[in-house]
């Protein structure tokens, strides 16, 4: 489903790498243990957004196979068809999740695996403010991303020219403390997409429950 038009840069990034972007990262046990926790603290038939959905693998495929109710948004339209035929149990919408709708209480889950890369700083502290209101009470988090001190730093990410804005660690925690979720879980890895001239990247995965009060 695609529900407006898209030129952004991030679209254009990952429009063009498709199912390679799959291959390079598929083989990251940390992600697929982020996943396995995720899974563990979800009732039966949860509704769950996965932010960022790419080719549908291993997030959405995982969720959904474990027979929860997911919706996948992102906004490359190649990466959504790609979703939509690999994993047809999910439902997938391209859009910019900036600017989508979202209900307050409405989700058991979310997951932001690298989705917030191309944002800027204060698009990315309010669309997990967002996301964390639309979180029930007691609602689960799941985000990654690559913790580094940078702001529009130009660089080619597998091939691609990309523009990279992120935080250090403890300002990415510091972030989703201050939308009124609490860090259950911190872990941070080094790893190695699978491409010829790839080079170990830190990543930091963590879970976290939005409060009940």
């Amino acid at each position: 489903m695609v529900d407006e038009d898209h030129g952004s840069p991030a679209a254009a990034v990952f429009d063009a790498l498709g199912g390679a972007y799959e291959k390079a990262f598929a083989s990251s046990a940390a992600h697929r243990a982020s996943l396995e926790r995720l899974l563990e603290g979800l009732a039966p038939g949860s509704r769950v957004l996965d932010v960022g959905s790419g080719t549908g693998r291993p997030t959405a495929a995982a969720l959904a196979g474990a027979g929860h109710r997911v919706l996948g948004v992102d906004v490359s339209p190649v990466m959504v068809g790609i979703a939509s035929r690999q994993v047809p149990e999910a439902e997938f919408r391209c859009a910019d999740i900036r600017r989508t709708p979202l209900e307050d209480g409405s989700l058991d889950a979310v997951c932001v695996y690298f989705a917030l890369l191309q944002m800027s700083r204060a698009e990315q502290s309010e669309l997990v403010r967002r996301l964390a209101r639309a979180l029930r009470p007691g609602g689960l988090l799941a985000l990654a991303t690559v913790p580094l001190d940078v702001e529009e730093f130009e660089g080619v990410f597998m091939g691609q020219d990309v523009r990279v804005t992120s935080f250090a660690a403890e300002d990415v925690v510091a972030l989703v403390r201050a939308a009124g979720l609490t860090v259950e879980s911190q872990e941070s890895v080094m790893f190695t997409p699978a491409l010829p001239e790839a080079r170990p990247e830190p990543q930091l995965f963590l879970h976290c429950r939005r409060e009940e009060g």
